[in-house]
């Protein structure tokens, strides 16, 4: 009766070393802490983050230029500063006009 039970079962699995195997590997894929769901999002994560990493490298790199161009030119640097920190001269007046929403 055992032999007709074991029939359907595959070769690999009748002995104690494929059923090793098989409970080894779903543990690893199903129950471990990096299971195949968590090491997808992760990867997911690591590929977001290097384009990220890139955009930042890139927005370094144009700030970088924008601070080399006002470092060198005065009337560039007194600009920059007029517009961003409204600095005037002593006989100037600034009107700040601000749109209605």
């Amino acid at each position: 009766m055992k032999v007709r039970a074991l029939r359907f079962v595959p070769a690999q699995l009748r002995n104690r070393y494929g059923v090793a195997v098989l409970v080894l590997f779903a543990w690893i894929a199903f129950f471990d802490e990096y299971d195949l769901w968590t090491t997808f999002k992760l990867r997911r994560q690591l590929a977001h983050m290097k384009r990220e990493q890139t955009w930042y490298q890139e927005q370094i790199g144009v700030t970088r230029q924008h601070l080399h161009q006002l470092t060198s030119d005065k009337q560039l640097l007194e600009k920059f500063a007029r517009e961003r920190y409204l600095m005037k001269r002593d006989n100037e007046e600034i009107f700040v006009l601000v749109p209605e929403q």
